[in-house]
């Protein structure tokens, strides 16, 4: 039989009531491009590619989020057997 199993794998940061298109939103992501899980940091409306901007008062929550997705990251030697 195969499991299932729901899995928390991004979150997005940005003031109360932002809708999620925002540019003050920035999304903390799990990512895996086949050599092993890392966390990305994405902001939308960058025109300026490989820079995110923090503003101070974000950092708290920016820095849970990360924080969240780093621990939440499987080793390689986590993942399922064989399929």
């Amino acid at each position: 039989m195969t499991h299932y199993e729901s899995r928390p794998a991004s979150w997005r940061v940005g003031p109360v009531g932002s809708p999620l298109y925002s540019e003050l939103v920035t999304e903390v992501a799990i990512t895996d491009e086949a050599a092993g899980e890392f966390v990305e940091v994405r902001q939308s409306g960058r025109t300026d590619i490989g820079k995110i901007c923090i503003d101070p008062a974000e950092w708290p929550a920016m820095r849970r989020a990360i924080n969240r997705a780093v621990r939440a990251c499987r080793k390689d030697n986590e993942l399922e057997g064989p399929l």
